[in-house]
């Protein structure tokens, strides 16, 4: 069971960072504040069906994949959808082979824009194409809101053609993983990958940031490659490859080893196998109580996808009772479903003239309708070779909450992580 914080009141999500705004280099970090709902969620932030046909054509479209390769985002998209109407809000999936289909993926965010009363497009994930999706759209139609959620490209290629983009912040989750690991006792932690995503900027700087945090902990570090799901096995074969492997290295490694994966679908085997093998799993790549655990834990959450006090409270206790107390974490609200969600609702409402697009209050709170809960921290994205700000680039993380009996928060988002992490490269 959750403890009384979040099981008996929801606190809206404020990241308090008008000090980030402002890029203060001396503390790259800053925690949310929050404040307390109306008997536990407050009327105005629940998602509900379109009541009235706005004053003005508010059209919104978000991109995402599949549910089998990224169920939360899809599922962020359509509870924006619920609540504003088919009529405004178009959902749009890219291949789940994206990565051998650029063309395709490209078209599909592109063709949104043929919409004349489009105003904004989300993509979530930004997966390779976006970018240049993003750069056609802009010659045609500059009056497009184009807003990329948890970027796949470089910052130096997605941001300039971007009026907004967001991720889970990589850098800071370099170190704080780690930390999270020893403090439960860990002393090996194991990065699984694939060529694909290790070339990618942001998996590769916080492999190093692992690196140099298991170093400091004095825990071992270690790689594994696995099947990419975008390639001929697809799906499938990515998680029969999982669920073969992980006893291995679970005997291998020993059961004080913390496993750590990249790609969605290996979550879930993941996840199955260390309930059954031992080991531990701190959080997913873009972590929620949706990612993997359903259908490791057998759970049916098709009537409550957005009930994510109910989803959590479930997921807890069947970890429990298959004996994983203490030994998996979570966001207690999804990164993927806030970033679909919320950032549609701050493109709709910086169209509506209610918010400013790159005031990180604004986002906030527009965050904070969709994903009410635990705590967070964000911070302005600053590469760490050029040392360059990019003004419209923030990365954000959650609290960790560990599923036990009770459960509890890790207190992530009130560590300073030290300066010299976010200089690694």
């Amino acid at each position: 069971m959750m403890r009384k914080k979040i099981v008996s009141s929801l606190l809206i999500f404020v990241m308090t960072v008008m000090t980030v705004a402002c890029g203060d280099a001396s503390n790259p970090q800053q925690t949310a504040s929050t404040g307390q709902a109306v008997n536990g969620v407050n009327e105005n932030d629940k998602p509900t069906e379109a009541t009235e046909e706005p004053a003005e054509k508010v059209h919104i479209g978000i991109v995402t994949g599949s549910i089998s390769q990224s169920e939360d985002d899809r599922r962020g998209a359509e509870a924006f959808q619920k609540k504003y109407g088919a009529d405004q809000v178009t959902l749009a999936i890219y291949p789940d082979n994206f990565s051998d289909e650029i063309d395709t993926t490209v078209q599909t965010i592109v063709n949104l824009a043929e919409d004349p009363d489009m105003k904004a497009i989300i993509v979530n994930q930004a997966v390779d194409g976006t970018a240049e999706a993003f750069r056609r759209i802009k010659e045609k139609r500059p009056d497009i809101l184009c807003i990329a959620g948890e970027a796949y490209e470089d910052f130096s290629e997605i941001s300039p053609v971007s009026d907004l983009v967001v991720s889970s912040d990589f850098v800071a989750r370099g170190y704080l993983l780690i930390r999270a690991a020893h403090k439960l006792g860990c002393d090996t932690f194991v990065h699984i990958s694939f060529p694909r995503h290790m070339s990618y900027e942001s998996v590769s700087r916080r492999v190093a940031i692992m690196k140099a945090a298991c170093k400091k902990f004095k825990m071992k570090f270690r790689t594994e490659t696995a099947p990419d799901p975008t390639t001929d096995v697809g799906v499938p074969g990515a998680q029969k490859f999982i669920r073969k492997e992980v006893p291995k290295l679970v005997k291998k490694y020993g059961k004080k080893s913390a496993y750590f994966c990249t790609n969605d679908a290996h979550t879930e085997p993941l996840i199955k196998m260390l309930l059954e093998y031992g080991g531990y799993f701190i959080e997913a790549d873009l972590p929620s109580p949706l990612m993997g655990y359903p259908g490791a834990l057998d759970l049916d959450f098709t009537e409550e996808s957005s009930d994510f006090e109910k989803i959590v409270k479930t997921v807890e206790e069947s970890v429990v009772e298959k004996g994983g107390a203490g030994r998996f974490g979570t966001w207690t609200y999804s990164c993927g479903y806030a970033l679909s969600a919320g950032l549609a609702e701050h493109a709709r409402s910086v169209i509506l003239g209610e918010s400013e697009l790159k005031n990180i209050e604004d986002l906030s709170k527009t965050f904070g309708v969709f994903s009410p809960g635990s705590e967070w921290n964000g911070s302005v994205y600053n590469d760490a070779g050029t040392g360059k700000k990019y003004k419209n680039t923030f990365l954000v993380y959650q609290d960790t909450y560990i599923l036990g009996n009770p459960g509890y928060y890790l207190g992530s988002t009130k560590v300073k992580v030290p300066k010299k992490y976010f200089k690694i490269k």
